[in-house]
């Protein structure tokens, strides 16, 4: 198993062949070169955790190869970010793990992972310095959400739908906010959560696959055919990252509308655009590589060891200054 110590060298990297980006390789070292041939990356392949590529390109033996036998995984995704594909670097064959994950039929895990993304609401919440009404409601009401007890997936799944309603109605209240509307692409800010929630679910994937977890085996969303339920578990708690970025960009001004373009009532982040927004939402990611890697950690050890949920992990997001 990977180690604390060993992850902190790794880092992962981002390629836009949009921008006439291409990757190849030297006697194991990772090159990115631009579209006038300059060298703009070289890494050794023993430092790199995953390599995520926006636009269209093609796969080489020697990328599928390297990813191998250095153990990062490869995500594809298109010119306007929208997930494509994964060639994954997992441990495989760990198979008692798999065998709890199948027989696991409790709930207890899947309130802890509710009401942990319920209080980092609510730290988001309190972190706003002039609190208006709705958001003074809103942290009342998270605190009752998160106190409840319910033992039943339908309950928990309808009691973190309403904590997040409340949540976002008080978190977005300056900007208009019209609901969360998963890959709809309403406005700028869900298209935003879009992208920053898909970075954010490649980076738990790959984590998990570091174990050999079954991540189509959840403990809380429903097991669908080609849904990695396991992976829209763990990512719950840790959704309050990309939550506080995009409204961090606002007060920044990193956000423009002119950045977008609007078709048939949606909204789309222009290709030359991509760079840019994908560099501040990774980056924000990356402050918690190292409290995420000892969540997953953590979560595998307690999960194998059938310890009581008191012991699973709890990530909270660090308050800002």
């Amino acid at each position: 198993m990977l180690s604390l110590p060993d992850f902190r060298e790794k880092h992962i990297v981002v390629s836009f062949p949009s921008e006439g980006q291409a990757i190849s390789f030297k006697n194991d070292n990772l090159i990115i070169k631009d579209g006038d041939n300059n060298t703009i990356l070289q890494t050794s392949c023993y430092r790199i955790f995953s390599v995520i590529i926006v636009g269209g390109t093609t796969l080489t033996t020697g990328i599928i190869e390297r990813s191998k036998k250095f153990g990062f995984s490869i995500y594809l995704m298109s010119y306007g970010l929208k997930p494509i594909g994964v060639w994954n670097s997992s441990a495989e064959g760990n198979f008692l793990l798999r065998q709890k994950q199948y027989s696991y039929s409790e709930t207890k895990i899947a309130l802890s992972l509710v009401k942990n993304k319920i209080h980092n609401q609510i730290s988001l919440l309190k972190s706003v310095r002039s609190k208006s009404n709705r958001v003074k409601d809103a942290i009342l009401s998270l605190e009752s959400y998160k106190s409840k007890s319910e033992t039943d997936l339908k309950s928990i799944l309808g009691m973190e739908g309403i904590a997040s309603r409340v949540f976002f109605q008080a978190w977005f209240e300056e900007l208009n906010w019209k609901g969360r509307k998963p890959r709809s692409k309403i406005d700028i800010t869900n298209t935003l959560m879009d992208i920053g929630y898909t970075y954010l679910f490649y980076f738990l994937e790959s984590m998990l696959n570091l174990y050999g977890f079954d991540i189509f085996k959840g403990v809380y969303h429903q097991n669908f055919y080609q849904r990695k339920s396991l992976v829209c578990d763990l990512v719950e708690p840790f959704r309050c990252i990309i939550d506080r970025r995009i409204k961090t960009a606002y007060g920044l001004n990193q956000i423009q509308e002119k950045d977008f373009t609007h078709t048939k009532g949606q909204w789309f982040l222009k290709i030359d655009q991509n760079k840019k927004y994908s560099q501040w939402i990774v980056s924000e990611i990356l402050k918690y590589k190292e409290p995420i890697f000892q969540y997953v950690q953590e979560y595998y050890r307690a999960f194998m060891r059938n310890k009581p949920i008191e012991e699973y992990p709890v990530f909270e997001i660090i308050p800002k200054e």
